[in-house]
């Protein structure tokens, strides 16, 4: 049976045992301004309060991990019970509640979105709006978001139009997935947030990430400093095997439909795999309808990526872009290389510093949290 299955009937949930804990200490470059958090435990390997594995085992292994997601598998298995482990229903049923944390729907003009939530307005050192990438959502932010209110932040994280738990209008009826359109939905949205300018911006990803970036160069008044995780910034950046699928006629429209592919896509960026917990709230929208996979497609057939990626190198180039950014880059990332981000830092050496993340690839918050808050928090 083909892994690009609409739905993914046949799962095994049984579990594979392996770990992933404590990173051991990597020095930094100074000339870089480059640095990585030390004895920091990546989200996906987090113990949760549990022993950690190094005290069980001597000879543990610091650069295995944590999985038991079936999905990540060569071959799907026939489950003994598919009324328990494959049945859509009960999959649905068991996620259903899951993966909200901090986050409620905000109405917005004739759009809802699903807004994450940490902090308050009375916070001492300002407000952060996170932004997602494709085909992710906002529950990616959710560990590094707690804990930037923490240390003082008001933060915000939503889900874009057709992502997550937020709205996913059928194309031509109210939104078209194109770049403009975005632009003005987060515009309003800011507006009903009461988010006051300038604030902190932090950026992953592609496709709504990249409109991310457009955004902020349409508007720096309204951005005091920007962060940059992992994104497509150069005209040599490469553009994943997903999205070209995705534009190919009738090939593109049975690909959207696939019910794990923002978790495939997620794995096949980083050097680790997610645990089920997690892969169930990726997978949420595409079981729930199929509202997601084609509101993912339209927004991948709209965009331009050679223009889009030529106004992003332009307009944070030097002598056009002024504001202090940080380019905090998971190093192991499997669809944009470390060049990207060097290219990149080379264009504005005087505002753009680079700081490679460890041990995480192209989904930094998710692999490492504690890290690329350690950055944020010594950024902004």
């Amino acid at each position: 049976m083909s892994l690009l299955s609409p739905l993914p009937l046949l799962h095994s949930f049984s579990s594979t045992v392996a770990t992933k804990s404590t990173a051991s200490r990597i020095t930094a470059s100074p000339s870089k301004l480059r640095f990585s958090v030390v004895n920091a435990t990546p989200e996906n390997g987090n113990n949760g309060g549990r022993k950690n594995d190094r005290d069980e085992d001597p000879s543990f292994n610091p650069f295995g991990f944590v999985t038991d997601n079936p999905s990540s598998r060569s071959a799907i298995q026939l489950p003994e019970s598919p009324a328990e482990d494959g049945n859509v229903g009960q999959m649905l049923y068991r996620t259903e509640d899951k993966g909200k944390e901090y986050g409620s729907t905000i109405k917005s003009g004739k759009l809802r979105w699903f807004v994450r939530e940490t902090g308050s307005k009375e916070s001492r050192r300002g407000t952060i709006v996170f932004v997602h990438g494709a085909p992710t959502q906002s529950f990616s932010y959710r560990t590094v978001m707690s804990e930037m209110s923490d240390a003082g932040f008001h933060c915000f994280a939503p889900d874009w139009i057709g992502f997550g738990f937020s709205d996913k209008p059928q194309p031509g009826y109210g939104f078209n997935y194109t770049e403009k359109e975005y632009h003005e939905a987060f515009d309003k949205l800011l507006e009903v947030l009461e988010v006051k300018s300038p604030f902190f911006l932090v950026v992953q990803g592609f496709l709504v990430g990249s409109y991310g970036l457009t955004w902020a160069l349409k508007n720096p008044s309204k951005v005091e400093k920007i962060a940059i995780l992992n994104s497509p910034l150069t005209v040599s950046s490469p553009v994943p095997g997903l999205f070209k699928q995705l534009r190919i006629p009738l090939f593109g429209e049975f690909t959207c439909q696939n019910a794990i592919l923002a978790e495939r896509f997620i794995e096949g960026g980083s050097p680790y795999v997610l645990k089920n917990e997690k892969a169930d709230v990726y997978r949420l929208p595409y079981l729930s309808s199929g509202g997601p996979g084609f509101a993912l497609l339209e927004t991948a057939k709209k965009i331009n990526f050679g223009d889009t990626l030529s106004q992003i190198a332009n307009g944070f180039s030097s002598g056009n872009w002024d504001k202090p950014t940080l380019l905090a880059w998971g190093i192991a990332d499997k669809y944009l290389p470390q060049s990207i981000a060097e290219e990149f830092e080379k264009q504005n050496p005087q505002n753009v510093k680079l700081r490679l993340i460890e041990g995480a690839g192209h989904l930094p918050q998710e692999d490492w949290p504690e890290k690329v808050v350690a950055a944020l928090r010594a950024f902004f």
